[in-house]
């Protein structure tokens, strides 16, 4: 079952159960895949473009809820934790810091990097392989932390 099949599922049963939080969210993710789609030229995404598409909202609603935290804004945190939550049972299920550790030093290898100056090469190599699997930025600190 693809993600937009499933979100349509859950849309249906959000409104018989009068979910509103899952509804909206739901909404919001379709809207999001159907935008990308007619982007593409009105062409069926593929999983691997959905779990861009669910990675790109993810990764806003974090953005945002660090900035809310930071204004004292508890009533959006309250909100966004909530979306957060629903956006992250569509994600792949995530990697274990210890693999994501392995993945870094084998891919550092894979490229031959020596210091931070090839942190470019390295970071084009291992986000493909874990695409929605893995955040951005804990990414990068790792690879940081291996490069030195």
């Amino acid at each position: 079952m693809t993600i937009l099949e499933q979100l349509n599922q859950d849309m249906k049963q959000a409104m018989k159960n009068k979910d509103k939080d899952t509804l909206s969210v739901v909404r919001m993710v379709k809207a999001s895949i159907q935008n990308e789609s007619i982007k593409l030229g009105n062409k069926e995404l593929s999983e691997e473009e959905e779990i861009t598409v669910l990675s790109r909202e993810l990764k806003q609603r974090k953005d945002s809820l660090q900035e809310f935290k930071s204004a004292g804004r508890d009533d959006l945190v309250k909100k966004l934790e909530i979306e957060i939550n629903i956006l992250q049972e569509y994600m792949p299920e995530q990697i274990s810091e210890t693999e994501l550790e392995a993945l870094v030093q084998s891919t550092i290898q894979e490229v031959n990097a020596t210091s931070k100056k090839d942190m470019g090469k390295v970071m084009s190599a291992i986000m493909p392989k874990v695409k929605g699997q893995a955040d951005g930025a804990q990414i990068n600190r790792l690879v940081q932390k291996n490069l030195n």
